[in-house]
């Protein structure tokens, strides 16, 4: 549990110039790790009693309280290891079990999204200039869109939220691929869209275009498990560690 934590402790040291701060003599296990820019809090790390987390017996546990966005939340709650946050907004934050039951690459994955949870800012469209990279799903159910796309075509994807000309959107094939199939580049945004039976909903879509395909057995929704991504749902951000498994892939040709 010690080793863990310890573990956990460098990897935020490295990665985000973040240390541990006991800020309550009364509780010196507990340790705070904010964002150096901000100052905000992206993980917590406690020992509490096994019973306040719902499981059996009095002897302490490690634990570690991060920021999560609601579906992925929703998502790890059903996993072993997780519990609705302890002393924190559950409508927010999650705890972890330190106990070796989610795998140290998980507990940082998670806390990359913290991170980014913490410092994101909502920008206007037309004031952001830098591309961001995006995972965006299909079902094939609806579009078998393996079967149509290669590289080089260009297909419109539904659009959602702050999406630029430039933006790279890796598209997951939903079940029976379960996978990420394609990254694409945005070549147009706020492109009239109808869907549904006859065009009866209205909203806008993306053109993207293919540049490059996955192998259907390459990033597989296990994979992406490891990388802290537990569902994908609808558009959202990609994993700093995800992205850059994505873009060594596609940089073999």
């Amino acid at each position: 549990m010690a080793e863990l934590r310890e573990k956990i402790f460098d990897y935020c040291k490295e990665k985000y110039g973040a240390c541990p701060e006991y800020l309550w003599a009364r509780y010196p296990d507990c340790a705070v790790l904010r964002n150096k820019d901000n100052k905000k809090w992206f993980a917590i790390t406690m020992d509490v009693s096994k019973k306040t987390l719902g499981l059996i017996g009095d002897e302490k546990v490690g634990i570690i309280n991060v920021k999560s966005d609601e579906i992925g939340r929703e998502f790890l709650l059903r996993q072993k290891g997780f519990f609705p946050a302890y002393h924190m907004n559950k409508m927010s934050w999650i705890t972890v079990l330190l106990d070796g039951s989610v795998p140290l690459k998980q507990i940082e994955a998670l806390i990359e999204e913290s991170v980014i949870l913490i410092t994101q800012k909502k920008v206007k469209k037309e004031y952001r200039l830098q591309p961001k990279s995006f995972l965006a799903p299909i079902n094939p159910k609806s579009y078998d869109i393996v079967k149509e796309i290669k590289k080089g075509d260009t297909f419109l994807l539904k659009q959602r939220g702050n999406v630029i000309v430039g933006d790279t959107v890796y598209v997951y094939v939903a079940a029976p691929y379960s996978a990420v199939k394609y990254k694409c580049s945005v070549d147009k945004t706020d492109v009239p869209y109808e869907y549904g039976e006859n065009g009866a909903n209205k909203g806008k879509a993306m053109q993207v275009k293919a540049t490059y395909v996955y192998a259907d057995d390459e990033f597989v929704f296990k994979r992406l498990n490891t990388f802290g991504v537990m569902t994908v749902r609808g558009q959202r951000g990609v994993p700093y560690g995800l992205r850059k498994a994505l873009e060594k892939e596609s940089e073999k040709e």
